[in-house]
């Protein structure tokens, strides 16, 4: 999908420079790839402390299990 941006050419040869990318289009694409995951991160920050803990939960006895389960399969 061809789209005409009005990109501050300064703005855009630094990030060709610091992302290491080889065209221009490449630094953008890198640029939106970041600015997502960075978004995405933010929304799973907020969900801190909004999970219902189950305190009857015992991670030494699923830890247990779980490499009793791998060993038996090698």
């Amino acid at each position: 999908m061809a789209t005409n941006l009005a990109i501050d050419p300064e703005l855009l040869n630094h990030a060709v420079a610091v992302s290491g990318a080889r065209t221009k289009k490449e630094a953008v694409t890198i640029a939106l790839q970041e600015f997502i995951a960075r978004r995405e991160r933010a929304t799973i920050v907020d969900s801190f402390g909004t999970l219902d803990w189950d305190v009857s939960y015992d991670h030494k006895a699923d830890r247990r299990t779980r490499d009793a389960r791998s060993s038996a399969v090698e």
